[in-house]
């Protein structure tokens, strides 16, 4: 079991950055990927980006391509999330995610962190 805990969530006007950060803890050897999801009220979690524990490569969703930055320092169980030109429209509740597989599914997740809010005021 891998437990998470992630921080650096909070409010931004539009146009703003934040960056979030990913605490691993417990089983962290049988990590092979981190990822970001994000929800907001009544819609499912989307994907957001992965990166690769070993090796660091890096995939991200079309909405955020070229504004987010995904990353990690394996070696202190980190895993992190820079956020640049942030629009009202990535307000969400941010989620930390490993897996034992690279996967863009929700389901396919094997350990979640509790969540961090980031509001993008307009």
């Amino acid at each position: 079991q891998v437990k998470l805990v992630e921080s650096g969530g909070g409010l931004v006007q539009a146009g703003g950055s934040l960056r979030l950060s990913c605490a691993a803890s417990g089983r962290t050897s049988s990590i092979y990927n981190m990822g970001w999801f994000r929800q907001v009220p009544g819609k499912e979690r989307e994907y957001v980006a992965a990166v690769r524990w070993k090796g660091g490569f890096t995939d991200y969703a079309d909405s955020v391509k070229g504004r987010f930055t995904i990353s990690r320092d394996s070696a202190q169980n980190m895993g992190f999330l820079q956020m640049d030109r942030l629009k009202p429209e990535d307000t969400a509740v941010y989620y930390c995610t490993t897996g034992t597989i690279f996967s863009r599914l929700a389901t396919q997740q094997d350990s979640w962190g509790q969540g961090t809010q980031v509001t993008v005021a307009s």
